[in-house]
C-alpha cells in the first residue's frame, strides 16, 4: 500500500510525480537543496518538500533514497548524472529500485511494470527521480500517465 510519494522536485519528471500525488490526495514530500532551488528556479511553496542545510542536490538524492522503500528512476537511455547517483545510492543503502527507460517502453507498459513492482516489493514510500523536459519534452506527460496508469490498476492508492 503506497502511503507517500517523494521527490527532489528538480525536474519535470520529479514535479509530475508530486503533482499526481497531490491530485490523488496521496501525501507527498522529499528533500530539496537550501533555498528550495530547482533547475528552473525556486520550487513553489505548494510542494511540501523539506530544505536541507546544503545546496548540494546529491545530498538530497541520498536522503530521498534513504527515506523511501523504493526508488523509481525514469530515463531516456543510459543513466548519467543525478539519475546514476540515485541508482548508486539505492544500491548502497539497500533500497529497491526500478528503472523505466521510455526509449524502450510505452506509458501503458511502464504503468504495468510500476504496478507489479510496487505490489511485489510492498513499496509504501515511493521516491521518483527523472530527467528534465530538455531531455524529452514529453517526460511530464509520460510520468503522469505511468503513475496514474499504475493507480488505475489498484496498486498505489489502496
Amino acid at each position: 500500500m503506497l502511503k507517500k510519494i517523494i521527490s527532489g522536485g528538480q525536474t519535470e519528471a520529479d514535479r509530475a510525480a508530486l503533482d499526481i500525488a497531490m491530485k490523488l490526495r496521496i501525501p507527498h514530500g522529499g528533500w530539496i537543496p537550501k533555498g528550495r532551488m530547482a533547475e528552473a528556479g525556486p520550487l513553489p511553496e505548494h510542494y511540501k518538500l523539506q530544505e536541507m542545510d546544503t545546496e548540494k542536490y546529491s545530498e538530497c538524492i541520498k536522503q530521498n533514497v534513504m527515506d523511501s522503500t523504493g526508488t523509481l528512476i525514469i530515463s531516456y537511455g543510459s543513466l548519467t548524472g543525478d539519475l546514476d547517483h540515485a541508482r548508486k545510492s539505492a544500491l548502497r543503502y539497500g533500497r529497491q529500485m526500478l528503472g523505466i527507460d521510455f526509449n524502450h517502453v510505452d506509458d501503458a507498459k511502464a504503468a504495468s511494470l510500476l504496478n507489479d513492482w510496487i505490489q511485489l516489493y510492498r513499496i509504501d514510500v515511493l521516491h521518483v527521480i527523472g530527467p528534465s523536459a530538455e531531455v524529452n519534452p514529453y517526460v511530464r506527460n509520460q510520468t503522469e500517465n505511468m503513475i496514474e496508469g499504475a493507480l488505475t490498476m489498484g496498486s498505489l492508492g489502496k
